[in-house]
């Protein structure tokens, strides 16, 4: 666990600063996709399924 957290801080750093300089890229896509793929398994990821899931409700009620 303190191991996939930290590589979620560090692919997050990453992606941040890629995104920041405008420099999207196949490397851009991988570090993105590694940010997701770690982030999903911590702690955060059932609050961020359940804030999908909501959203996902009231997007056809509007």
């Amino acid at each position: 666990m303190a191991v996939t957290v930290s590589l979620v801080v560090l692919f997050g750093a990453l992606l941040l600063v890629m995104l920041r300089s405008r420099s999207l890229s196949a490397g851009t896509a991988f570090v993105a996709v590694m940010f997701g793929f770690f982030l999903a398994s911590t702690g955060a990821a059932e609050p961020i399924r359940n804030m999908t899931a909501a959203l996902a409700s009231v997007i056809p009620s509007l």
